[in-house]
């Protein structure tokens, strides 16, 4: 684009910055029907403030601006926007397999919680240097009946040497299934010669130790939850005592006992 061609040095340095391992997080919508790359704002103004930009732009003869705030990193993201890397876009809710479809917004500015899609793909040169020397190691190997004697001897030990380490790799990792097969039946729980061999560690800590019991590592407890309370029985309210109250029967039976009581007081 010509607002690319155009762009100063600050300017291209600071997008191939962002556009580097460096910058921010992409994903991949679909913009026009094209697959194409798109960032957060935030990630950017991130980016800007990381360790890394700090020190690219401390360094001698640097071309990036300086930012120590995030007001400078908006500020000079914003100052990108019309040489055209990248343009604000709307992303839209529905996603699909080839991601979610985007549109180019009119109203450009910058501001962490937009999203932004690149336009831009970064330097070409590792690209074009790669693709030479592919060329290149093509060359190299159609014309190898035309190399020198002793570079075709030395292409020869060279490729002997490496299909020989290739082979006592396998020779090693044949052996040492036999032996813990063997020592499994007689002497359990079995022994591994070079137990990390297989393991995701360094070169040389793949052959240490020599050898090792075959003992499963310990199983990992887990937190048993808290049971839950018991449930408590509805209990049903007590009725409040009350004084008891006499039948009418009882209440006329005991009259005449009152009334001979009286009459024993009166003799």
């Amino acid at each position: 684009m010509e607002s690319q061609a155009s762009a100063p040095k600050s300017i291209r340095s600071l997008v191939n910055f962002l556009r580097s391992s460096n910058g921010p997080k992409t994903k991949v919508g679909l913009l026009n029907g094209k697959r194409h790359d798109y960032f957060k704002g935030s990630g950017a103004v991130k980016a800007l403030l990381s360790p890394a930009y700090q020190k690219a732009s401390n360094a001698k003869n640097s071309e990036l601006p300086k930012v120590e705030t995030e007001q400078q990193a908006a500020e000079v993201l914003h100052s990108v926007i019309p040489f055209t890397f990248f343009l604000r876009c709307d992303r839209a809710d529905v996603s699909s397999k080839e991601g979610r479809p985007l549109q180019i917004n009119q109203m450009q500015m910058f501001k962490p919680e937009l999203y932004y899609a690149w336009f831009y793909e970064g330097s070409q040169l590792m690209l074009q240097l790669s693709g030479f020397g592919m060329i290149l190691l093509m060359l190299a190997g159609v014309m190898f009946p035309l190399w020198p004697t002793k570079m075709r001897v030395g292409v020869w030990y060279l490729s002997i040497g490496m299909l020989g380490l290739i082979g006592a790799f396998f020779g090693l990792a044949i052996i040492r299934l036999i032996l813990w097969a063997i020592t499994s039946v007689t002497v359990r729980p079995g022994i591994w010669i070079f137990p990390n061999l297989f393991e995701d560690v360094g070169f040389v800590d793949s052959f240490i130790p020599l050898w090792a019991w075959d003992v499963p590592p310990p199983k990992k407890k887990t937190k048993k939850l808290p049971r839950a309370a018991a449930e408590t029985k509805p209990t049903t309210p007590k009725k409040a005592s009350t004084p008891e109250q006499k039948l009418p029967e009882q209440a006329n039976a005991s009259e005449p006992s009152r009334q001979s009581d009286n009459l024993s007081g009166l003799d």
